[in-house]
């Protein structure tokens, strides 16, 4: 993956593990700060009040620079570390986790906890959806209604969207570009029209995809 894009979490999923009779439910959400991380954690424990445990992970940031964890009064190490270690190794940014624990009557020991909370979240990335982020450019192209045609057709061998357009005296596109195809996509219009276009770049924007 490139410096410049980054994974989010599009939805949030949910997770359910069960290792002797212990029930370990793991929910994870988007966040886009502390504090909503913070409230999406008390929140959680709120709902699920009358649980052991309710352990919790979080990275946040551009380059996921912010991270959190909490064992909840499991064994040091066994819970909150192992949880942000998954959200880690899944490069996901802007991402919180909440693992809550109702206690089966039977101890699993350092490595059962460690265990048990890692699958929980993966379960729960599993049943979410991921997407990329990627840098990019705003460009507004005005164009003669002759030409629509072939920079349609161009656009879409690209896979880029050309769904918001304008049609009066001329016609006028506003294309979501990355930042490293930019160049060449203008390029490529601009011989498309034979020169008879004006492009704009309007200023940076994120591109979403799905993964």
């Amino acid at each position: 993956m490139e410096s410049s894009e980054k994974l989010i979490l599009l939805k949030g999923g949910e997770g359910l593990y069960e290792e002797k009779k212990s029930r370990f439910i793991a929910t994870a959400v988007p966040v886009s700060s502390e504090e909503e991380a913070m409230n999406f954690i008390a929140s959680t424990k709120k709902k699920y009040w009358d649980a052991r445990h309710n352990c919790s992970a979080f990275i946040i940031g551009e380059r996921g620079q912010l991270t959190r964890c909490s064992d909840d009064g499991e064994p040091s190490g066994t819970a909150g570390r192992p949880m942000l270690e998954v959200l880690s190794g899944a490069g996901l940014t802007n991402v919180c986790v909440v693992v809550t624990r109702y206690f089966g009557g039977t101890l699993l020991g350092t490595g059962g906890l460690v265990r048990a909370y890692t699958q929980a979240v993966k379960d729960a990335l599993d049943n979410s959806i991921i997407g990329r982020v990627s840098k990019g450019v705003l460009i507004e192209v005005i164009l003669d209604y002759n030409d629509v045609g072939s920079v349609k057709y161009l656009l879409e061998k690209n896979d880029l969207d050309c769904s918001d357009v304008d049609y009066a005296a001329d016609v006028t596109m506003r294309l979501r570009i990355k930042t490293e195809a930019a160049d060449s996509i203008e390029k490529d219009i601009t011989e498309c029209t034979a020169g008879r276009c004006l492009i704009t770049r309007i200023g940076e924007c994120e591109i979403v995809e799905n993964i």
